[in-house]
């Protein structure tokens, strides 16, 4: 036994309740036939011209669907006579490798067999002119030498700064695009200048790259698609923020409040930029971004295999696991975070022996050790919110609250190493 083990060996861990959460669950039933629909709303066909080569770029985000949304993209391109290939546009996730990042998509089934078309990953950059400031704007060699590019993104709110643009089309032009170097000249400022530095870079590709459209996809907090709208080059800049704000109105979170203790199951760069979206744990890194109250202490307990690696995010959690901090890709990490420009994001927590180690651990830093008054909150991960536990101490207040329904008792159960089942 650990002196960890020993010393939190007495902490009572408090009985738990599975509850659900009911969110606005309005989604789109078919895919192809919104993208489609789209597609002939907006005549995207008319602009592409016969064997036109168009890239299609793909983010490292676990968006729901997005196999089928680019698959229907590529295939529409195709039918209208283009030449479709996709490229990576995370910045400088993957370890910031061109096969770090192919790998990435093939994590989220991202395949050239899957889509049917080339994926052409590179950290090669172009420098294809400058922002209103006379900086220098950069984008993907292979997307520059396209004859068009269209832009698939999520709308949401960013976890480290807040503003007109956050995560969306604007950054992923801005960003992603402009992979580990064109993302450094964004972050280069901070966090405090990233609102500003995405809309200026954004909309320098809008001038000096060839857009041919942007598809922006929406979701509930049921991480299913709530709308697809495909927007032309000139409505980006006016349209997404209004996006943005519809995004905000449906994103999930967690009813109760004034919690002493939040278990994040698993954390990771599929479920959000900083690992465990801090829109819902209140757990952010800067100071530019703002959400609900953080619990007094969060343990996060394991990374998603999705993730390769990239523990970003794992600094904002105050307990971890010796299982996640195994799973660390070191390189992977520091590149992302001395990109974004915030190493605060990879400081290693204390590391428990296991997850029930963790657990206590928590627990006990929070002072309130008595089982039946802590308020303890256990989730999966933070994209994942319909089905939660909460403590007895919680049970009332989910009772009375229209949005929540109380299921059964859920104890948690580990196995003979310490860990969940």
């Amino acid at each position: 036994m650990s002196t960890v083990e020993d010393i939190v060996r007495h902490t009572e861990i408090p009985q738990m309740t599975s509850v659900r959460q009911y969110f606005d669950h309005k989604h789109v039933s078919d895919l192809r036939e919104k993208v489609t629909s789209e597609f002939e709303k907006r005549r995207i066909k008319e602009k592409i011209r016969p064997d036109m080569s168009v890239a299609v770029t793909a983010g490292s985000r676990g968006i729901k669907n997005i196999g089928t949304i680019l698959r229907t993209v590529i295939h529409l391109l195709k039918e209208a006579g283009a030449r479709p290939f996709i490229v990576p546009a995370m910045g400088s996730h993957g370890g910031a490798t061109a096969e770090g990042q192919k790998e990435m998509l093939q994590g989220l089934g991202i395949t050239e067999e899957s889509m049917g078309c080339p994926i052409r990953s590179s950290m090669k950059v172009v420098e294809i002119g400058t922002t209103g400031k006379g900086k220098k704007v950069f984008l993907d060699q292979y997307a520059a030498k396209a004859d068009g590019i269209a832009v698939v993104n999520r709308i949401k709110a960013h976890t480290s700064f807040t503003g007109k643009y956050e995560s969306g089309l604007m950054k992923m032009m801005a960003v992603g695009l402009g992979k580990q170097k064109g993302a450094q000249a964004c972050h280069c400022e901070g966090h405090g200048k990233l609102a500003e530095h995405v809309e200026e870079y954004g909309k320098a590709v809008l001038r000096n790259a060839n857009i041919i459209f942007g598809a922006a996809i929406l979701e509930n907090a049921y991480d299913e698609t709530r709308d697809i709208q495909i927007l032309y080059p000139d409505e980006i800049p006016g349209r997404e923020p209004e996006l943005l704000l519809e995004a905000k109105k449906h994103m999930p979170g967690i009813w109760l409040t004034d919690i002493d203790v939040l278990i994040v199951d698993r954390i990771g760069k599929d479920i959000s930029g900083l690992g465990m979206d801090p829109h819902v744990t209140g757990a952010f890194v800067s100071k530019y971004a703002h959400g609900p109250k953080r619990p007094s202490y969060v343990a996060a307990l394991d990374l998603t295999d999705k993730t390769h690696g990239n523990a970003t995010g794992i600094g904002v959690a105050d307990i971890t696991t010796k299982r996640l901090v195994g799973k660390i890709d070191y390189e992977a990490t520091c590149a992302n975070v001395m990109t974004a420009v915030m190493p605060r994001a990879a400081r290693i927590p204390l590391t428990a022996a296991n997850q029930r180690t963790a657990i206590q651990a928590a627990i006990q830093a929070s002072g309130c050790t008595d089982a039946s008054k802590i308020r303890m909150v256990r989730i999966q991960d933070t994209l994942h919110l319909e089905k939660i536990q909460i403590s007895s101490a919680m049970l009332r207040e989910a009772a009375e609250h229209p949005r929540m329904e109380i299921m059964d008792a859920a104890p948690l159960l580990f196995d003979k190493n310490g860990n969940l089942f």
